[in-house]
């Protein structure tokens, strides 16, 4: 088994155990909160098992893009480009995920179990771009 799969694996586990799940329902394009329900409790304990079963610091406000908002309106601001912002603050997420993000950001909560794994996959030094 590959380190992504193993990552996947781990936090697919998680989101299960925590969220009351089949992790069969779940998919690295499911969308944390949208399809999931997920609030933001569970996002709490989810970054703390993360941290834990994966043995990595874990930067909630990174793993959860939970400034992206922030960084849109400083760019929009500043005149930057959105995805450039994005790829700035998100540097595990690529640029189809990033393109994506903004265009389906008005949609609701944008957080994806792909990007929980490219967030872990990234900062066990195993991305998969």
């Amino acid at each position: 088994m590959s380190n992504i799969e193993t990552i996947t694996a781990a936090i697919n586990g998680i989101l299960a155990d925590i969220l009351d799940l089949d992790p069969e329902l779940i998919t690295p394009e499911t969308y944390v909160v949208r399809d999931l329900r997920a609030e933001s409790i569970d996002l709490l304990e989810i970054g703390v098992a993360i941290q834990h079963r994966l043995d990595m610091e874990v930067d909630d406000d990174t793993l959860f893009l939970k400034n992206m908002r922030k960084v849109l309106a400083r760019a929009a601001k500043a005149g930057t480009a959105p995805e450039a912002a994005l790829a700035d603050e998100y540097p595990h997420l690529d640029s189809a995920r990033i393109a994506e993000i903004v265009t389906d950001r008005e949609t609701g909560p944008v957080i994806k179990v792909r990007d929980l794994i490219a967030y872990a996959a990234d900062r066990a030094g195993d991305r998969e771009d």
